[in-house]
């Protein structure tokens, strides 16, 4: 008989989300309450398959706990699995390092918390398995925990559960630093990974998987979310995971082109017809969709759109509200659009900035630099632009290329105005 198991991670439970006040008819309650949501159908799930166990690869809360209901709600949804008889196996993560977590309250006995102290093994006798696997002591871990893991127990299913950026992947903290060879060479069968909260695989012999957060919780973790359910098969095979979307709210960002469109009517007729195909392709009707709406393209309606861009806002919210209030929320809307009557641009300094735009497009080192002579700006800042659901990213490069994409439509369209003026 097969052995099944889940693996999730960052489940970021009881996530405050600051910020979200900040959003007109931003549907508050609902947002902040969706990683319990989806944390109650992980449990709900992994009743219904009857796994063996459940692994959860860190960052099971977002922080210290504010109170005490925190830890009460997660130790009725744990309790759920003690009378299903699945045990539980977590390490903490930078978000819920032991020297964090003020508050706590005792687990029921089918969950087990590796040490922070050292690594070490759980063993499961009955099916042979052990998991190997180490929590945070402290937020920021920088050494590689992955080489002191213990050697395999010969004859039995291997698992690892580690917290970590590995190394080379942009846009992650370093924590807990290392190689895909440091994880090969433990000789594990499976390596049960948290912490990058997009789903991926980045090897396939030993599998090492991240399976994703298992809710999205703002605009930066887009698409579907969940966790993975993983079998064991004859001979200690683990075969490849299977993804189980979990998810209440779902963020994303919808694109609407007006290029050649030249009236109003006919770019609203474009973003209903967007809005109905994100609809057609949600098949749960519970479920929310969290959409950044992108108008992009060229136009003969970019000059009526930097005029009055509150008006436009608010016309694909009230498109939103006609078609299904209870389903949707346009969290913002971004106008990428630029002019189809562009003036051709001699030689000049406009162009010059044209260049630059587009070799930072293309040198991501470049790119990289950019954010790093940032920092001292962000040091800065008021705290309401760098926390909340959507920061400045200063040091995050495909934030920075995203925000290159925005604003040279509209620098470049304000300069050819001013320029044009100039020569009237």
């Amino acid at each position: 008989m097969a052995i099944t198991f889940i693996h999730a991670a960052d489940i970021h439970l009881d996530s405050p989300l600051r910020g979200l006040e900040r959003y007109e008819n931003a549907p508050v309650d609902r947002i902040r309450g969706a990683t319990r949501r989806a944390f109650e159908r992980l449990i709900d799930l992994a009743i219904e398959r009857r796994v063996d166990f459940l692994l959860v690869a860190g960052d099971l809360y977002d922080g210290d706990w504010r109170d005490y209901n925190t830890g009460l709600y997660l130790g009725r949804q744990l309790q759920r699995l003690r009378e299903a008889e699945i045990p539980v196996f977590l390490i903490a993560g930078n978000h819920d390092a032991a020297n964090k977590m003020t508050r706590a309250l005792r687990l029921p006995e089918n969950v087990r918390v590796l040490s922070p102290d050292r690594a070490e093994t759980a063993r499961i006798e009955s099916i042979q398995v052990a998991i190997h696997g180490q929590s945070f002591a402290r937020a920021a871990v920088t050494e590689n925990l992955a080489q002191a893991y213990p050697d395999p127990i010969p004859g039995w299913v291997n698992i690892g559960l580690l917290h970590t950026g590995l190394t080379g992947l942009d846009g992650h903290e370093r924590y807990a630093p290392c190689s895909l060879e440091d994880l090969r060479s433990r000789g594990y069968d499976y390596w049960a990974l948290g912490h990058i909260h997009k789903r991926g695989t980045p090897c396939q012999d030993p599998l090492v998987v991240f399976p994703g957060n298992l809710q999205g919780r703002h605009i930066r973790e887009i698409g579907e979310k969940g966790c993975l359910l993983v079998e064991i098969g004859s001979g200690g095979r683990v075969t490849t995971p299977v993804f189980h979307r979990l998810d209440v709210v779902c963020w994303d960002r919808w694109q609407v082109d007006v290029t050649d469109l030249e009236t109003e009517a006919a770019l609203l007729d474009q973003a209903a017809r967007a809005l109905d195909g994100s609809l057609q392709n949600e098949p749960d009707p519970d479920r929310l969709l969290a959409l950044r709406v992108v108008i992009q393209g060229a136009s003969s309606l970019h000059d009526q759109l930097l005029s009055d861009p509150e008006r436009y806002v608010a016309e694909i919210r009230n498109l939103a509200l006609e078609r299904a209030p209870d389903r949707v929320w346009v969290e913002k809307v971004e106008f990428q659009t630029r002019s189809s009557r562009m003036i051709p641009v001699l030689d000049g300094p406009i162009e010059e900035l044209r260049g630059v735009f587009d070799w930072l497009r293309t040198d991501s080192e470049a790119l990289a630099e950019m954010g790093e002579e940032l920092a001292d700006l962000k040091r800065k800042l008021p705290v309401e632009l760098t926390s909340g659901p959507d920061p400045l990213s200063l040091s995050d490069p495909s934030w920075l290329l995203q925000q290159l994409n925005d604003v040279q439509p509209y620098l470049l369209n304000l300069l050819l105005r001013s320029d044009r003026g100039s020569h009237s």
